[in-house]
């Protein structure tokens, strides 16, 4: 019974493969599936609208009640402080699952300088109801900012220009139809000493000036600090069922199935992290 069933998933899984060959090697990029999803399913597009249309509802009263904060990085006191929401860019606000396409059709991966070729290029589109639920916050009163990992990097043929990301990250928020993107409230990695990947540093400096009411973003690190590395599986499990109160209240999470810190912190060799059910067969369950 096990031979059978060993049998019928290495068929199962060559036919998944569709034939990968070296000359079909977009076949076999393991983000193939998940790029399809972002990019095809209408399950994708309806949890992206089902996150922010939640955030939505839960605004006005997060608005009103002055003991409402988000951010971790919130020191006392804040009740008199301005409001303020933090949004993270990438697969939160623009969708960049285009480029992840190209990559897969050239049979390339992901590299600094074809990121920023994309980044330079000011294509991205923008993930359901973000615009949407951004403007009316801003209608409210309330400012939005844009923390993002795309960071400051001088390019070779523009030496004078520090930061170009930065005013075309900005371009692309505009042109998805965000009606106010101040040049302050977009904050890059390397934009400041101490603003790495890592983004407590620039939370905190957001907390020091306003209340946060809302923290939205991809992946883990948009809303904790130490969970990008050198952590566990079993600790990041932890941190989340600490805050479990927070989730569709003060954070609000979309589905990136193609890259993160999830990914990154899994040990090497990647499959060993996959559970099957061959010890029930084998236990005759």
């Amino acid at each position: 019974m096990l031979f059978y069933y060993k049998t019928i998933l290495l068929a199962t899984t060559l036919w998944l493969l569709g034939g990968c060959t070296a000359t079909n090697t977009n076949r076999c990029d393991p983000h193939l599936n998940g790029t399809l999803w972002v990019q095809t399913a209408a399950e994708y597009q309806a949890t992206a609208i089902q996150t922010y249309r939640t955030a939505l509802r839960t605004l006005p009263r997060a608005l009103k009640n002055r003991k409402w904060c988000a951010a971790l990085e919130q020191s006392k006191p804040y009740t008199s402080l301005p409001p303020a929401i933090i949004m993270d860019v990438d697969e939160t606000i623009l969708d960049n699952i285009r480029y992840q396409a190209q990559r897969i059709l050239e049979g390339s991966t992901y590299t600094p300088a074809s990121w920023d070729a994309w980044v330079a290029l000011k294509s991205a589109s923008s993930v359901p109801e973000a615009v949407r639920f951004i403007n009316h916050a801003s209608d409210l009163g309330i400012t939005v900012f844009y923390i993002t990992n795309r960071a400051c990097n001088r390019r070779s043929k523009d030496k004078t220009a520090y930061c170009p990301q930065k005013n075309e990250t900005i371009e692309n928020l505009l042109k998805v139809g965000i009606r106010r993107v101040p040049t302050q409230n977009v904050l890059l990695k390397d934009e400041r000493e101490g603003w790495s990947s890592e983004k407590s540093s620039r939370r905190a400096y957001v907390a020091s000036r306003y209340r946060i009411l809302m923290m939205f973003g991809d992946d883990l690190g948009d809303f904790l600090p130490g969970v990008k590395q050198h952590t566990t599986l079993q600790k990041r499990e932890h941190r989340i069922r600490k805050y479990a109160n927070y989730w569709g209240e003060k954070w609000f999470i979309l589905s990136n199935p193609n890259y993160g810190s999830w990914l990154n912190i899994l040990p090497s060799p990647k499959t060993a992290s996959l559970k099957g059910y061959e010890r029930d067969l084998e236990q005759g369950l």
